[in-house]
């Protein structure tokens, strides 16, 4: 991925939303745009590349990189992708026992004890291993699958993800996230990949595994970059979770097709199959799945702890640091009309 088109978007309190080109050391604003939703969408109405756009647009204005990114400046990182018009138009989802180590990581959590037999999630696992990689056209076995919000969920580089009140805790899943707009006519385009903490609470699905669903539905971060990039076979990267600058636990991570038991075409088709899922002007977020979480290493995060995801080729780390909400649940009385 390297020397791949770099984007991002920011925003001013005064001057509104604007994407950007990163030329390290700077971020070079884009006229006209004022998301990258809006910039494909455009791509596409008018049948040109999102480069020569780009070309036709780019300014001469340029940001000091690191202030943004470190949040000295008034001009603040979002979400490397949105859909801004309707936020609940853009679909977060994520595709799971994509790795060997994460599917090793759910059968200890959900394997009986004493038992040597494969669990539910190891099993589907294998078979992605056997049939996840069919030939090209052809459809292969479908993954495990999950939803995790609207783009109301989304979270940028230095934001906190929280732990809501009804939770029973949070951590970190380093991934890497393919970014996707449905054109006018129901078409899905894959517009390239970004940095994802996909997040999630491991204490209530390894309660039951069929506590997943209701785990997955957490804020998560992507960002800060997004990448204008076909290519994901083989990516490195590291994670790290660290508290009060001493870190807690580090490991090395892989991910891409070689890495992983789905080549990404059958990823897509088993996404975009469902009709639902290409309605026109959606936009998609969806996870690839991870390689490791610090959970699995016996790591209980606390307020204030922080995440780092660092992927080879996907531009800058992306941080994020954890928020308790320490409030009671509560119970909600939903209302009627009649």
């Amino acid at each position: 991925m390297k020397d791949k088109t770099r984007l991002v978007q920011i925003s001013h309190q005064s001057k509104g939303r604007k994407i950007a080109v990163v030329k390290e050391p700077y971020l070079i604003l884009v006229d006209e745009f004022t998301s990258i939703f809006q910039l494909a969408l455009k791509a596409l109405d008018f049948r040109v590349s999102i480069h020569t756009l780009l070309e036709q647009q780019v300014s001469t204005e340029k940001l000091d990189y690191d202030k943004v990114y470190f949040g000295t400046s008034d001009w603040k990182l979002l979400p490397s992708f949105d859909n801004p018009d309707v936020v609940s138009n853009c679909i977060v989802s994520g595709t799971g026992l994509t790795h060997h180590s994460s599917a090793m990581n759910r059968q200890v959590m959900h394997q009986s004890e004493g038992g040597n037999t494969l669990t539910d999630s190891m099993k589907v696992y294998q078979w992605g291993v056997e049939g996840g990689k069919p030939a090209e056209g052809e459809i292969g076995v479908q993954p495990e699958w999950f939803y995790k919000g609207t783009g109301a969920i989304l979270k940028a580089h230095g934001e906190a993800l929280q732990v809501p009140d009804f939770g029973n805790d949070g951590g970190e899943e380093p991934e890497i996230a393919g970014i996707y707009i449905v054109d006018r006519k129901g078409q899905p385009v894959r517009i390239g990949f970004t940095t994802g903490n996909e997040f999630s609470d491991h204490v209530m699905e390894k309660k039951n595994y069929l506590y997943l669903a209701p785990s997955k539905l957490r804020n998560c971060s992507i960002g800060p970059e997004l990448i204008l990039t076909d290519d994901l076979s083989d990516l490195n990267g590291v994670v790290t979770v660290s508290r009060q600058e001493e870190i807690l636990w580090s490991a090395d991570i892989k991910t891409g097709e070689a890495n992983m038991a789905h080549t990404l075409a059958n990823l897509e088709y088993h996404h975009f199959k469902y009709p639902d899922h290409r309605q026109p002007l959606q936009g998609h977020v969806h996870f690839y799945g991870t390689g490791a979480f610090s959970f699995g290493a016996g790591i209980k995060l606390q307020t204030g702890d922080e995440m780092k995801v660092h992927w080879e080729g996907m531009g800058r780390m992306l941080v994020n640091t954890i928020e308790i909400v320490e409030i009671k649940e509560e119970f909600l009385k939903v209302k009627t009309i009649h």
